[in-house]
């Protein structure tokens, strides 16, 4: 019987999977294709799948075979990831009613809509009753998840399993206090120069899809398109989408986002497929992912021997333009406090993550109304930036994520750069040859490590045992701060104070 028991349990893992690619396929097309007049039926569309998964998911065979297979003697690692990874999101689903599924489903692309209007009429108000009702279904979520839990912890929870507000709060302590003994150094010198050279749109195009091709994306498994917001789907083995943003005006603004979407894809299609009826074959948590990202991004995309090869690609597509790859690189490097996220430099990024930690904290909490969230938005960057937005736009309404529902991701941001700089230093120790190999444009003995090392693991374990496997028992916040003084302080004639 238990034999029938994990048969029966990955079948119905596998047809999850195969309703989640449809509800990402039609997620995907809303962001790229959709007219917006489709919103409404695209709403009922995704609340009935979101509604169908569910049920599936909490009938009480699943249930019976996880019991099952819980009392077997002995059990393979596959197993035991499931009893783990399975069991604790199905306690979770099992007391979640089908109707507040289907109603954050809905929600969600309602909100993606009333977000992407308000970005256009620059004004909060088009968004706040959409984002109301969206922090309520949450709310009212982990309220009959666990009343007794912090309602952040759990949506954790689902983003990055073992994760705790309380690690987070110490970890963003730790990490903010150094971070400002590195911007007081750099304040007192000379901005490094932007860029600003222009460039042809559909040219950088040709030259980010070389890019991610010479990272090791697949485009026969894979392709790029256009939208509001940079972002990486998987609909299903064989098919990972990456969308980016390209800039006339702008060219780095479009190279981090590519490397970076790049990197989450690369993760998806080095995971093991044949497995995600065990749940192995799945990411181990947004971290880890967001860890993939952002070492592609910043660590490689940043630096020297990266920008000099992507500089000869951008001579070879505009026809022999000359491209200061020294520039490129300075410019990619400055550090200088700006409204945007997703446009911050790698020193002072992890600031504009702790403002959201602890704004989503107080909404969850209830001691932050969402009417108030532009005006504590503005405080919150004066306060840490020291800079105030002039408008919603580059303010409260620059994330798609709240839009979404996902309230409790953007940690997530920050324990990726934090697994980076690990990867990073582990790297530089295994592979002599790395900044030469990377000025060649050969990323090949990077994507193998990282395949071995966390791709091909899968979720077999949570996110934070995974890295220690991959890097040894590291200080995730003092290798980063190590890197950021390392590179920025070399370029900004800087030198870390002895502690």
């Amino acid at each position: 019987m238990s034999v029938d028991a994990w048969s029966s349990l990955k079948r119905r893992m596998e047809e999850l999977a195969e309703l989640q690619g449809v509800l990402a396929t039609l997620s995907w097309d809303q962001e790229t294709q959709m007219p917006p007049k489709g919103a409404a039926a695209r709403a009922a569309q995704t609340g009935r799948l979101a509604r169908l998964r569910h049920e599936r998911f909490t009938d009480p065979d699943v249930g019976r075979w996880l019991a099952e297979i819980a009392a077997l003697p002995t059990k393979s690692p596959d197993q035991e990831a499931a009893l783990r990874n399975i069991g604790r999101d199905y306690r979770k689903a099992t007391k979640v009613p089908a109707d507040l599924v289907a109603a954050l489903s809905e929600g969600a692309a309602h909100g993606f809509q009333a977000w992407l209007a308000a970005r256009k009429a620059n004004d909060f108000e088009v968004f706040r009753e959409s984002l109301e009702h969206l922090v309520s279904l949450r709310r009212q979520i982990c309220e009959v998840i666990d009343p007794n839990a912090h309602p952040y912890e759990l949506l954790l929870q689902e983003f990055d399993p073992g994760t705790s507000v309380v690690e987070l709060r110490q970890l963003f302590a730790r990490l903010t206090g150094g971070l400002r003994e590195l911007i007081e150094a750099i304040d007192g010198v000379e901005p490094l120069p932007s860029f600003g050279d222009r460039f042809p749109v559909q040219g950088q195009r040709e030259a980010f899809r070389r890019v991610a091709e010479a990272m090791g994306y697949d485009l026969t498994a894979g392709r790029i398109d256009i939208s509001e917001h940079p972002f990486t789907t998987s609909l299903g083995p064989g098919d990972t989408r990456i969308t980016i943003r390209v800039f006339e005006d702008d060219l780095l603004g479009g190279l981090g986002p590519t490397v970076h979407e790049a990197g989450h894809a690369l993760y998806e299609q080095g995971l093991p497929w044949d497995k995600v009826g065990s749940s192995v074959g799945q990411a181990a948590g947004m971290g880890l992912h967001e860890s993939q990202s952002r070492l592609w991004e910043n660590f490689i995309g940043r630096s020297a021997p990266f920008m000099r090869w992507f500089g000869n690609e951008m001579e070879s597509v505009f026809a022999g333009r000359s491209v200061d790859a020294d520039a490129l690189f300075r410019a990619a490097n400055r550090v200088a406090p700006t409204l945007t996220r997703v446009e911050a430099d790698e020193v002072t990024y992890n600031l504009h993550v702790g403002i959201r930690f602890e704004l989503e904290l107080a909404l969850l909490e209830g001691t932050l109304e969402v009417r108030d969230l532009p005006a504590a938005w503005n405080d919150s960057y004066e306060k840490v930036l020291g800079i105030r937005p002039p408008d919603d736009l580059t303010g409260v309404l620059q994330d798609v994520h709240w839009s979404h529902g996902m309230f409790g991701y953007f940690p997530s941001y920050t324990l990726g750069n934090l697994y980076a700089a690990s990867m990073g230093a582990t790297l530089e120790e295994h592979i002599p040859t790395l900044w030469q190999d990377v000025e060649r444009g050969d990323f090949g003995n990077v994507l193998s490590w990282l395949r071995e090392h966390v791709h091909s693991r899968g979720h077999v374990h949570d996110a934070p045992r995974l890295v220690a496997d991959a890097v040894g028992e590291r200080d995730h916040v003092e290798d980063l701060l190590s890197y950021l003084w390392s590179r920025h302080g070399l370029l900004h004639g800087v030198t870390r104070p002895l502690s």
